[in-house]
């Protein structure tokens, strides 16, 4: 028998994650102890730019991609209704045309591949929309309300239809349609912004459930988990259609947007927090049993982070913080095919996906690989750096993380894992991204940072990264004693 020593990651309770030196901290893990469901609802819903996209042999290689270390069942995107999507026209007459053939194209391509979409209900056809108003990203969608909310109800009413005449009501009642993208904020022209929005929910939802009521339709959508009360109030009072609530958060969003107060809250808690008081405002709102789906957040973008190792942990402690609280949590996104601010200059320049321009792993499509490793029970612990969990076999899987923020001097940590109610010499599989695996942006130094990757470099950087087969050891006496550097996420299994 031998002590394994684990070059990885935790942030130790006992010390602040920007002081100096060596923090140690001793987690005792048993395996006998209060268990609950543990459904991966951090993994079940991905978010990715806008539509057209969709169409890319690229896209659709990171589908499969993240398919691979993810349980991908939904993607959303924006801008269905954008104009290169070619859904709405008129006639000479101002009559209303329809052509659903990309639309065809986009979903086909998504159900090929084995995810289905949120539909999310956007932005403003140029021929529906009063005043032309285009938001400033790159691919210029129209934010205005209709000019006409009687073709708006019919462009609805025809798309819905032609849905369920495609693929049939059983499978798109299986999807999820959601009114807009954060309209309160600047991607809604309304005015009054509110209340017009809750005019275009009110016509949208109740256009949808009129062509079939089994499908699914919520919102409202907003940025900064904002208008949630609100809008539960004023649904509940005017019995307007409605089956799911969906909000966004991100880790750089400001406390006082997120939470109309000065509190000091760490980027890291923010998202946990904010998910945390969504659902109190459900809970005490006329419509206290409706899912919460949070269909867009990520972790702070400091200093290009989100290419970087510190997306691991900062997801894990967000997992952590959002159990119990969310039904789907979808990290906005799972691919770098996005144009938002335009075309790529650079594999890596701080986007928000898994996988860079180039189909290039990043360290957190790795670390989405690990924590899907985990089990589907949650197994109470004290730790605020570990999640513990029974796997399938009745074995035990557990994440252990370093956070430290990108802006922040941290330290490497010692962990020690004391186990109780297993065996005290079990066998133990232990896997990790760090700075040696999985990070690919000392491989990319490496190959002189080629601003465009050719196919063989890509597919070089993917190999050099690749997760290597689980290191193997034993428990020495129940314990195991993990060594973990700054912003890495490990992943430990002990046999039954």
């Amino acid at each position: 028998m031998r002590q394994f020593w684990l070059k990885g990651l935790l942030l130790g309770a006992a010390a602040c994650a920007t002081g100096v030196g060596h923090a140690q901290e001793t987690v005792v893990v048993d395996a006998h102890a209060a268990a609950k469901p543990f459904p991966h609802f951090w993994e079940q819903m991905f978010g990715s730019g806008r539509a057209i996209l969709t169409l890319r042999e690229s896209y659709r290689d990171d589908v499969k991609a993240v398919k691979k270390v993810a349980d991908f069942k939904y993607v959303r995107f924006h801008a269905i209704f954008h104009d290169e999507v070619g859904v709405y026209n008129e006639d000479e007459h101002g009559n209303p045309v329809y052509n659903f053939a990309y639309v065809d194209a986009i979903y086909d391509g998504l159900l090929k591949n084995g995810v289905k979409p949120m539909v999310e209900i956007s932005f403003m056809p140029k021929k529906l929309a009063f005043p032309d108003a285009l938001h400033p990203f790159w691919y210029k969608q129209n934010v205005s309300p209709p000019k006409s909310m009687e073709k708006w109800d019919g462009l609805i009413h025809a798309f819905t239809q032609h849905l369920i005449d495609r693929y049939g009501v059983d499978e798109v009642a299986s999807w999820y349609f959601e009114v807009w993208n954060e309209p309160n904020i600047d991607f809604w022209n309304g005015i009054p912004r509110l209340e017009s929005y809750f005019e275009l929910y009110d016509h949208t939802a109740r256009d949808i459930k009129a062509v079939n009521p089994r499908l699914r339709v919520g919102g409202p959508a907003t940025a900064a988990a904002q208008w949630v009360p609100e809008f539960l109030a004023h649904v509940a009072e005017n019995h307007v259609p409605i089956d799911f609530v969906t909000t966004h958060g991100y880790g750089d969003d400001t406390v006082e947007n997120m939470f109309n107060t000065h509190e000091k809250i760490a980027v890291d808690d923010r998202v946990g927090r904010a998910v945390a008081k969504v659902r109190g405002e459900i809970n005490k709102s006329p419509l206290p049993k409706l899912p919460l789906y949070w269909t867009e957040w990520n972790v702070p973008g400091l200093m290009q982070s989100r290419d970087t190792t510190y997306v691991g942990p900062a997801l894990a402690n967000t997992v952590r913080e959002a159990d119990g609280n969310v039904d789907m949590l979808s990290f906005w996104t799972f691919s770098d095919v996005f144009e938002e601010g335009g075309p790529t200059t650079t594999p890596f320049r701080g986007d928000f996906g898994l996988r860079a321009f180039d189909g290039i792993n990043k360290p957190s499509y790795y670390a989405y690989g690990l924590l899907h490793e985990l089990g589907p029970q949650r197994i109470a612990n004290k730790s605020d750096n570990v999640i513990v969990t029974k796997d399938a076999d009745g074995g035990l899987a557990l994440v252990a993380w370093n956070l430290v923020d990108p802006d922040q001097h941290g330290s490497d940590r010692t962990m020690e894992l004391e186990f109780k109610g297993v065996a005290k010499d079990a066998k133990v599989t232990i896997e990790r991204v760090d700075n040696e695996h999985g990070n690919v942006l000392p491989k990319w130094a490496a190959m002189g940072k080629p601003l465009n990757p050719t196919p063989t470099q890509a597919t070089q950087l993917n190999e050099e990264t690749a997760m290597p087969a689980p290191e193997q050891t034993t428990l020495v006496n129940g314990r195991l004693k993990l060594e973990l550097e700054q912003n890495a996420l490990v992943l430990v299994k002990v046999a039954r």
